[in-house]
């Protein structure tokens, strides 16, 4: 009796969690950028003052993006990491001032350490600028986590993941990235209280 349940119970999470892979590439590969309120890049790793190329990618995809007039604003997150003396939103901001957006078009969360702090700090800034709709800006296997904490905090949001990335040139990187995301969504839906580890 007792080894039917585990077993029953292994499957569930079994079930569970290839539907997590499943829409974590789905997700990767729909685009449904369209008119929104500000455009909302999610932070990565910077060098001294200048972007990763993983932050690279997502600001050259959100500098497109703005370019076509998907919206006016831009939003960009990432605080500081162990040691760094600037933030990744900051690097971000002086970056696409380069390329042309206006200082004034664009807005800074500066103290998010992880995906759900940003947009804690993201859903707070669009309540104080009276924004309603965003598009989102990441990785491919990010986007479907993005959209899970997204509708917990009750945002209105669009998906639009950069496709030149270096991740996506790697088929293993690209699929230990989907795998990790696919065990963190599941984190995600999980209240903060009940946490084994971080999402």
């Amino acid at each position: 009796m007792l080894w039917r349940l585990i077993s029953r119970l292994l499957l569930v999470v079994v079930v569970v969690w290839l539907g997590s892979v499943t829409c974590v590439v789905l997700w990767g590969r729909r685009d449904s950028a369209e008119a929104a309120d500000a455009i909302v890049v999610l932070g990565a790793a910077q060098y001294v003052g200048r972007p990763s190329p993983v932050l690279r990618s997502r600001l050259d995809h959100a500098h497109d993006l703005w370019k076509r007039d998907r919206a006016r604003r831009v939003i960009l997150t990432g605080g500081r990491g162990d040691g760094d003396t600037t933030s990744e939103a900051e690097v971000g901001r002086v970056y696409l001032r380069r390329r042309g957006i206006p200082a004034d078009q664009m807005l800074l969360e500066t103290t998010g350490r992880s995906s759900e702090e940003s947009l804690d700090a993201v859903a707070a800034l669009m309540r104080d600028e009276g924004l309603s709709r965003v598009i989102l800006v990441s990785d491919p296997f990010h986007m479907f986590r993005l959209q899970v904490l997204s509708w917990r905090r009750g945002l209105d949001v669009q998906c639009s993941p950069t496709r030149t990335s270096p991740i996506a040139r790697s088929r293993t990187e690209t699929a230990i990235h989907v795998l990790s995301e696919s065990v963190k969504v599941i984190g995600s839906l999980v209240p903060v209280s009940w946490r084994v580890w971080p999402a």
